[in-house]
């Protein structure tokens, strides 16, 4: 896709993405002005190259199909033979081989893997008579592509005040949230041991979250919605946008679909509270976030209207961790995340291309790819029969950590309030293990900030009369 307006965003993350991405410079903010280093600059060009072309035959294939009469010649033979050739798996192996992504085939058989909170303990003396089937490759597989997978879409209806039908080349970050977001509910339905069902007819609570991200405007957590909620950061079809944009976004969307699902029970409404973990005002922590569980508790008091003491809760932490690059102090710290039972996972990825990240095994930060162009489909919430293989997803991929951009953000789920409080002891036990820079910290309330010292001998009468 060509000609996408290009806008500042607050990272490197233009919502693009390593497969489909479209022709385009990433503006750069404030600390970001830096050149981005050659290696960035070739997985962009070659990003470029790979979707333009994918792009084009995708376009052109569209244009056959709203022909009345359809006809063939050399030039449809010969761009017909050449998609096959960009579009074969040949093709996309070596594009993956260039971008430096790889796919499960390349994961070590005797490490652990952390999986969203649940350890698998590998061997190579894995077998049928394995003693722990729970922690066989099988095993993580069948929890691996149990996961929700969603990814771009072509086909839905138009977007609000606009004529886009598919959100290749932009989508991937709001993709990316969407998957986090569906795990969180999954959690919250179905329990972490859920496993999609071999046969149908499926769980409903099942079939109504996937309807939940349906393409249409009628489905509350759709791409749709989304971006009519993230107006207010600018988002637009066709835009691009990072983790901290899109947490604010999923925010925004969370409050207005509780306000109506108050005055129309239809509607359907985020069952927990949804908490933006922000930044320390103060700056005293380093300007790490600072989870408070006094303000936590509010958030939930308020959710339920005073009735409940706690209610279920999703955090979603955006961070910075570095410049052009992810600072290498982070990496143990991030991968330590995905120990907590109430790991949802990671928005992130490398720069230009978001992903969902939701595993590692040593310096391996496992994946599930958005960046797969798959028709819309429509499913009803009282479908148990419906076609729900578009998602999910078996094959693994992973990238190096060190190469995560370093503008992401991190999500957990916790249940109740007894898994908040474990949720907050293990978060500062981390903490405290950071030599000073920690991804965040908790605290029990916010400390009010420091009045800014001024002697007001030394101010004009009208500053004076400024500050009473």
């Amino acid at each position: 896709m060509t000609a996408l307006p290009e806008r500042t965003v607050d990272s490197k993350f233009p919502a693009g993405d390593s497969d489909d991405s479209a022709d385009r410079e990433p503006v750069a903010t404030n600390s970001e002005q830096k050149a981005i280093e050659n290696k960035s600059l070739k997985a962009s060009f070659l990003t470029s190259f790979f979707t333009s072309t994918l792009s084009i035959f995708e376009r052109r294939s569209d244009s056959f199909s709203v022909e009345k009469k359809p006809t063939k010649s050399r030039s449809y033979g010969w761009t017909t033979a050449v998609r096959k050739v960009v579009t074969s798996g040949s093709m996309r192996r070596l594009q993956e081989h260039i971008l430096g992504t790889s796919r499960f085939d390349n994961l070590s058989m005797t490490s652990q893997i952390w999986f969203l909170g649940k350890c698998y303990k590998l061997s190579l003396e894995e077998s049928s008579q394995c003693s722990d089937p729970g922690n066989s490759y099988a095993a993580f597989l069948e929890d691996f592509s149990s996961r929700i997978w969603i990814t771009y879409r072509k086909g839905f209806e138009p977007i609000v005040e606009s004529k886009f039908t598919c959100d290749v080349n932009w989508g991937c970050m709001i993709r990316s949230s969407q998957m986090l977001v569906a795990q969180a509910l999954i959690l919250h339905h179905l329990g972490r041991s859920w496993r999609k069902p071999l046969q149908k007819p499926y769980e409903l609570q099942y079939v109504e979250v996937l309807h939940l991200f349906g393409d249409s405007s009628t489905c509350a957590f759709s791409i749709h919605n989304l971006l009519q909620a993230g107006r207010g950061y600018g988002l637009a079809a066709g835009s691009w946008l990072g983790p901290y944009a899109i947490c604010r976004t999923w925010e925004t969307l969370a409050r207005a679909n509780k306000e109506q699902a108050e005055h129309d029970k239809c509607k359907e409404s985020l069952p927990m509270v949804l908490y933006i973990v922000s930044g320390d005002e103060d700056g005293e922590q380093g300007g790490a976030p600072v989870v408070c569980i006094e303000v936590a508790a509010r958030l939930c008091s308020d959710f339920s209207k005073g009735q409940l003491e706690w209610a279920p809760i999703l955090l979603l932490v955006p961070l910075v961790l570095g410049l052009e690059k992810i600072n290498p102090r982070y990496i143990p710290l991030l991968w330590e995340t995905f120990t907590f039972p109430q790991s949802v996972g990671i928005l992130g990825g490398k720069p230009g291309a978001s992903t969902y990240i939701v595993g590692v095994q040593d310096d391996k930060a496992l994946y599930l790819d958005p960046h797969e162009v798959q028709p819309a489909v429509d499913i009803r919430r009282d479908d148990s029969e419906a076609d729900c293989t578009s998602y999910h997803c078996s094959t693994v991929r992973h990238l190096p950590f060190d190469m995560i951009d370093p503008s992401l953000a991190i999500g957990f789920y916790c249940r109740d309030k007894g898994d908040f409080e474990d949720f907050c002891s293990r978060a500062s036990q981390l903490a405290d293990s950071s030599n000073g820079a920690p991804l965040f910290t908790v605290v029990q309330n916010l400390q009010p900030a420091k009045p800014i010292p001024c002697h007001v001998g030394s101010l004009q009468s009208d500053q004076v009369r400024s500050l009473s």
